[in-house]
This record gives structure tokens, C-alpha cells and sequence, in this order.
């Protein structure tokens, strides 16, 4: 399969760094590829850890597609950001929770970017492609995530849904 942003990153050596989260641990039955869109059963944070698995899954097929070709794709997990995401819910007493458990443990939006600068600069991972870091490091995701035949089968249905 043939993607469109491939002539974009012809000027190698270029890095992709795509962010996800570890979040994706909690898409514990991987992706409904019959429901890719959450329109039978939906819960934000379900639908939040899925599209991080889905992040992790386009990064290594992107990285396989660009293999040979110095362009390196990775995914990373930032962290928990005090980015004020997710506070904005209509959840009640949870939104007062989750905004102080933000305050006391979540690191500042500066720190949060220390990996994806990381990727996108140090010399020592110029190389690296297909990887999941996590504080600079690279990282197992979880077996949805190491999946290459769902890689594959995201990649092709996101090309379906965007006419690539």
C-alpha cells in the first residue's frame, strides 16, 4: 500500500514521531475493526485508549513502509501531561478528581515533550524505526500493539476512509 505522505518525506533523513500514550495498555480486546468508529458502543476513555493503539499501530506500519528509506517513524508515550486535557468533561465530581490528581502528579507540558524532542533531534536514534519510548527509552506496547497484521489492516482501511 502506497501512501501520499511518502513524497513529503522524500528529503531523508526526516523522523516522524507520532505521539500515543500508554493508555493503549486498556484496549485490552485490541481494535473492533468492524466498528472502527465507535458508533455501536462508546465510552471516551475505551474510545481514547483505542485510538492510542491505533497510533501505535500506523507508526509501525508507516516504519515499514519507510524501511530502506531514511525516514524513521516511532511512537511515544509523553507522559501524564498537565495539559488541562480531559478536565473540560461534563463528568462531575470526577473532573474535580482527575483535576487533582493532575495537580499532584502530572508533569508539566515542558517535560512532557523531553521524549518526542528526543526522537526528533538525539543522533543516537537516528537510526531507530518502528519503536515505542517512554522517557527517552524504547518500551514494549502491548501485544495489540506488536501486532503487524493489525498494522496492516489499519493502514488499509484508514487509506478506504480518506481515498488514498
Amino acid at each position: 500500500v502506497q501512501t501520499c505522505a511518502l513524497p513529503i518525506l522524500a528529503s531523508a533523513p526526516a523522523r516522524v514521531v507520532v505521539l500515543s500514550s500508554n493508555a493503549h495498555t486498556f484496549a485490552r480486546s485490541g481494535l473492533d475493526f468492524d466498528d472502527l468508529q465507535s458508533t455501536r458502543k462508546y465510552s471516551s476513555f475505551g474510545a481514547y485508549s483505542r485510538s492510542k493503539l491505533a497510533n501505535i499501530l500506523f507508526t509501525n506500519e508507516l516504519a515499514r513502509q519507510l524501511d530502506g528509506t531514511g525516514v524513521t517513524a516511532n511512537s511515544v508515550h509523553p507522559g501524564w501531561v498537565d495539559s488541562r486535557f480531559g478536565r473540560d468533561a461534563d463528568i462531575g465530581a470526577l473532573d474535580w478528581a482527575f483535576g487533582l490528581g493532575a495537580r499532584l502528579f502530572a508533569i508539566s507540558p515542558e517535560r512532557g515533550a523531553e521524549t518526542s524532542v528526543f526522537l526528533a533531534r538525539d543522533p543516537g536514534v537516528a537510526d531507530t524505526s518502528g519503536s515505542y519510548f517512554v522517557k527517552s527509552k524504547v518500551r514494549r506496547t502491548s501485544s495489540h500493539g506488536a501486532d503487524p497484521v493489525a498494522a496492516t489492516r489499519l493502514w488499509e482501511i484508514s487509506a478506504e476512509l480518506v481515498g488514498a
